[in-house]
């Protein structure tokens, strides 16, 4: 009787254990590095432009699509680089997004600052953790 009543606890505490860590992760609490609820609250404000912000006269979007382009042909740069948001407005371009490394960081900017038609790079790449 006291093997079957040890043996119902276990099986009732992994039970447990199972359906909160599943509500958890639901929840999305698990600190998953996929979590961004935070970023996205933050893109929603008004002091951060995202893709909706770009300007759609002629000279904006061939600027961001030059960079886009520049970046895409550099098969040195990670699937992240690649991804990239280019926002263009007036000349001034907004980068944002995850890249794998410092270097590919700079590298991006300097494709952003040498390209036709740019006159001012904001730089707000984030450096993903690996």
């Amino acid at each position: 009787m006291s093997k079957r009543l040890s043996l119902l606890t276990l099986t009732l505490a992994a039970g447990l254990m199972l359906i909160t860590g599943l509500t958890r992760a639901e929840a999305g609490t698990t600190g998953n590095p996929a979590e961004n609820t935070e970023r996205n609250v933050r893109d929603r404000g008004d002091t951060t432009l995202t893709p909706e912000d770009q300007l759609q006269n002629e000279s904006d979007l061939q600027v961001t699509a030059n960079i886009r382009r520049a970046i895409t042909d550099d098969e040195s740069l990670s699937v992240n680089a690649h991804n990239v948001k280019i926002i263009t407005r007036n000349g001034m371009v907004t980068l944002r997004g995850p890249v794998n490394s410092a270097a590919e960081k700079t590298k991006l900017q300097s494709i952003a600052q040498k390209t036709s038609g740019v006159t001012q790079v904001d730089n707000q790449l984030e450096i993903k953790a690996p």
